[in-house]
């Protein structure tokens, strides 16, 4: 576990659907391809942003099947883990290793808000009972539970748990996971709005939701703070920052689809409960995305290549 290589920039993609809300796999394809060939890291599929629990088992697995077919070894693929029980999470674990995806993002139970010690369980579980690499999505702002740090100490026991997601919301939780256990975990920032910030206190990744959008800026905030070049970085992160806060909010998910639409990048529709972005709020987000046009920075400036 200690070779896997997961650093730089992964969008959690989102799964693009035709009119009556099947899953268009080509489009599907066609954004993950895209997303590759301007410059992405890795990919999250099935993630909160690819609306996870919107799908039938069945549905994952073949997006699972089909992105992993796109993405042909070029970067890894992670899915996310958001089942309702702990047999669900490791049997649906169990499949993903099957059909070869290279890691996993897991979730608590969902539904059902866990204790910290059931959390730890859960995570245990899909550890023992799956080969694959596992990567702790540690959100307590949606979720209701924090693994605490001693909770990730009692999870550095399972040699296959080797990341986290950070999404405290709390920056100082990175420090005290490197103070903690140094380079025992993969440590990603999972908040976009604070991202360049996590990145400066040492993740080697950012996990990310407007990176569907602006792909290329994304990677040019991570490479810039990689090599120390800060001042450089804020000039982007200050022009992306008003889009990286949609991120944050309940409907997050119709808000990046919308921006894609609105980018020609993939379509807005989502499956219900999520509705289209309407009124006042339809009116915001499209004003912020044609401000980012207006005012989008040339990169070729920062001769990053």
């Amino acid at each position: 576990m200690n070779s896997i290589n997961w650093q730089g920039v992964y969008p959690a993609i989102t799964t693009q659907y035709h009119e009556d809300l099947s899953i268009n796999f080509e489009a599907t394809r066609a954004m993950v391809n895209q997303l590759i060939v301007e410059g992405v890291h890795g990919i999250i599929a099935m993630g909160t942003v690819g609306e996870n629990c919107s799908h039938t088992r069945e549905e994952k697995l073949a997006v699972l099947k089909a992105v992993k077919e796109e993405v042909a070894g070029r970067v890894p693929v992670i899915s996310g883990v958001a089942e309702t029980t702990t047999q669900f999470a490791v049997d649906y674990s169990k499949a993903c290793e099957a059909i070869g995806i290279d890691g996993l993002m897991v979730l608590p139970g969902m539904v059902y808000r866990s204790t910290e010690a059931e959390a730890i369980y859960h995570y245990q579980q899909v550890a023992r009972n799956c080969g694959l690499p596992i990567m702790i999505y540690n959100n307590p702002v949606t979720y209701g539970v924090d693994v605490s740090i001693e909770g990730m100490r009692t999870l550095a026991k399972e040699p296959n748990i080797v990341s986290v997601k950070e999404a405290t919301e709390d920056t100082r939780r990175i420090s005290e996971l490197f103070a903690a256990f140094g380079d025992r975990y993969v440590v990603f920032g999972g908040v976009d709005d604070i991202a360049l910030e996590s990145l400066m206190l040492g993740c080697t990744g950012w996990i990310s939701g407007l990176t569907n959008v602006f792909p290329q800026e994304s990677v040019a905030i991570y490479k810039l703070a990689q090599q120390g070049r800060y001042e450089e970085a804020c000039e982007i992160w200050r022009w992306f920052l008003p889009l990286l806060r949609l991120d944050t909010i309940p409907t997050l998910v119709q808000c990046i689809k919308f921006c894609e639409q609105l980018a020609g990048r993939g379509s807005e529709l989502t499956r219900p409960p999520r509705l289209p972005l309407s009124g006042e709020e339809r009116a915001r987000v499209e004003a912020l995305y044609n401000e980012a046009i207006a005012t989008r920075i040339d990169l070729s400036k920062f001769n990053l290549d």
